[in-house]
């Protein structure tokens, strides 16, 4: 019997969560607490906790504009400045695999698949 992992579920299964836990770690790292990053990133406390501790969404360390995207977007959350969370994050997975440098009408996509 064959094996495969898909494309798909490597991202859903690492990238996401990697992106998530480097989301939390920078949302903290910016003074918020535990509390309020999970709120802002729509997830559980208790998730915020194992992203900080690497138990969690510890396998890719972001460089270069895929490290910027989620600074800048940690920023904004903090400052209340997000219109569109999802498309920000598929601009972010879409830096990391080095794919689709345009998004404009990358929000149309995604919002057919909401």
């Amino acid at each position: 019997m064959v094996v495969m992992e898909t494309p798909c579920q490597k991202i859903v299964w690492d990238l996401v969560p990697a992106i998530r836990a480097s989301l939390a770690i920078e949302l903290v790292k910016n003074g918020q607490s535990q509390a309020s990053s999970a709120k802002l990133l729509g997830i559980a406390p208790s998730a915020v906790s194992q992203y900080i501790s690497g138990k969690r969404g510890y396998r890719i360390e972001f460089q270069g504009e895929t490290k910027e995207l989620i600074e800048k977007l940690a920023q904004d959350l903090i400052e209340n400045k997000v219109d569109d969370f999802v498309v920000r994050i598929c601009q972010i997975c879409g830096s990391a695999r080095g794919i689709e440098k345009n998004f404009s009408n990358y929000s149309a996509w995604v919002k057919q698949y909401q």
